[in-house]
């Protein structure tokens, strides 16, 4: 063994010690913690099949801790998107699950069909855009897209209902899903082995899970619509589309980009794509944004609280190498990354922004907007009421009309000039290599109580001794033993605790934890389809 490898794991074992020392458990805590699955509002897995295989020359025994865990992990192919997933949710508020908005087709029709708290299941491969019409009141053309392109697809898509659309990202007989709700938190996961491709969202509600509900039912179906039109606008602009009549058979045509980036790898790759990527996903949430607003609008008579809901949004897709992220609020996305080069230690890079009056930059740009105003927050809050500087809805903070439907001390004093919570997403792309092993998503509840650096660095201890272990279940269950010790309890008293009384101990938490790469690794939340 060389002096190289022998450092390197010396390196690797600090890690390991560290994290020992720091959360030591007693034999009678992981007793209780292997009970406390029941309490888990959701728990999912998904281990992507793999046909191929690699070999090590190194033998297992002379092989790092990183190596042990990250072998084959970043054998990377156009497909070798990630490996696995887990994700975990428990909830600590107290929430109703309204379901008549919108009707009720939301609670009653859609999100029953959507939900799948612990395993993915197959769904329709594309979305109806008769569902979405049904949803949205804004009826409007969708938002900063070229007329001449919206025309074309628009029509189409509304004339074909259900229709397999034409998308390297999201054309596959084999969809899978799954999701549900935790307090006001909800997330959601969908994938396609097939084309290797992943969508995962957590939608951290606040004042009701209403606009959580609206995201789990709409933003994906908005996603897909937008990547649908890039589609189209990169087919014209490659002379794809003749005539107006031969636009329409251009649409339906089986020549997908696939197709065309398999040929020429530099579209695909280049910083315009995936740019226009992340634009689709900003158009998607203003969207959605738009439409719940006016759907708040039409109910607020009858439920004047809806103006006061709104939601955190973290969306991740994940396509090859090509990891694209949007966010508005406190969510995170950490990456966990270990140089194969050199002695560095595992780092974690976050790789959204946080967007709430903790963050100095947001704070000093609330004032800069309001120069005039001296009650733009009041105790440590926007308007004495949130601390979040960005959300998905939260209207009676963006317009007055909203913040007029309240009544007594629920409406806004001295709203002179909204808005004070915006909606302009911060969004980002990161090129993976392999350098990368995993990403954890979470809501902020997780990180309450653990530090970016405490999240990497359990996940990746626990998936080097555990490797057919769920890292996501595992976070959930450190942070309640933690919550609990802080509390001067043990975990199994603070499981008694009734949600909405629990709040005072820790938030809703939602976790998603993606390995990256090809790695051969299994999962005991894997699901069978």
């Amino acid at each position: 063994m060389d002096a190289s490898v022998n450092a390197k794991k010396m390196v690797d074992e600090e890690i390991f010690d560290k994290i020992s020392s720091d959360h030591s458990i007693s034999s009678e805590e992981e007793d209780m913690l292997v009970r406390s699955c029941s309490n888990l509002n959701v728990s999912f897995g998904y281990h992507r099949n793999s046909h191929q295989s690699f070999s090590v020359d190194t033998d297992e025994y002379d092989m790092s801790p990183k190596k042990r865990l990250a072998t084959n992990t970043m054998m990377m192919s156009q497909n070798g998107s990630f490996t696995c997933l887990s994700g975990a949710a428990i909830s600590a508020n107290f929430t109703l699950a309204n379901t008549n908005i919108c009707k009720g087709l939301i609670g009653e029709e859609i999100l029953p069909e959507l939900d799948s708290p612990n395993s993915f299941r197959k769904i329709v491969s594309s979305p109806s855009m008769s569902r979405l019409d049904l949803l949205s009141t804004s009826q409007g053309s969708p938002v900063s897209t070229d007329s001449s392109i919206f025309e074309i697809s628009k029509n189409i898509w509304r004339s074909s209902a259900p229709m397999t659309v034409s998308s390297n990202f999201l054309t596959s007989t084999e969809i899978k899903m799954a999701g549900g709700a935790a307090g006001e938190d909800r997330v959601q996961a969908v994938c396609s082995e097939k084309n290797g491709w992943l969508i995962c969202g957590i939608y951290d509600g606040f004042n009701g899970r209403d606009a959580a509900d609206f995201l789990a039912v709409t933003l994906y179906d908005n996603i897909v619509y937008y990547l649908y039109l890039l589609e189209c606008r990169i087919k014209q602009e490659n002379g794809l589309y003749g005539s107006s009549e031969d636009s329409l058979s251009g649409v339906k045509s089986e020549l997908t980009l696939a197709m065309r980036f398999a040929e020429n790898e530099d579209v695909k790759f280049s910083e315009t794509f995936r740019a226009g990527v992340l634009k689709c996903l900003t158009n998607a949430v203003e969207q959605a944004e738009n439409d719940f607003l006016c759907m708040v609008e039409q109910e607020m008579d009858d439920r004047p609280d809806l103006v006061s809901v709104g939601s955190c949004v973290l969306v991740v897709l994940l396509h090859g190498t090509d990891l694209c992220i949007l966010n508005l609020g406190d969510s995170r996305a950490v990456l966990a990354t270990m140089p194969s080069a050199g002695m560095d230690k595992l780092k974690a890079v976050q790789l959204t922004e946080i967007h709430s009056l903790e963050n100095p930059s947001e704070y000093q740009k609330l004032l800069a907007n309001h120069p005039n105003e001296s009650s733009v927050v009041m105790g440590n809050k926007i308007k004495g009421k949130l601390k979040v500087t960005r959300a998905f809805g939260v209207g009676y903070l963006k317009q007055k009309k909203l913040n007029d439907a309240l009544m007594g001390i629920l409406r806004v004093r001295n709203l002179c000039n909204p808005p004070y919570v915006y909606t302009n997403p911060h969004t980002v792309s990161h090129k993976v290599t392999e350098d990368d092993l995993f990403v954890v998503l979470g809501s902020d509840g997780l990180f309450d109580f653990f530090s970016n650096d405490e999240v990497v660095q359990l996940v990746y201890q626990f998936m080097h001794d555990n490797p057919i272990g769920d890292p996501a279940k595992y976070l959930i269950e450190q942070l309640l033993l933690k919550a609990a010790k802080e509390a001067a309890l043990t975990a199994e008293e603070l499981l008694r605790i009734p949600v909405g009384s629990r709040r005072k101990y820790h938030d809703d938490v939602t976790v998603i934890v993606i390995t990256l790469g090809n790695a051969q690794r299994t999962m005991t939340a894997s699901t069978s389809l």
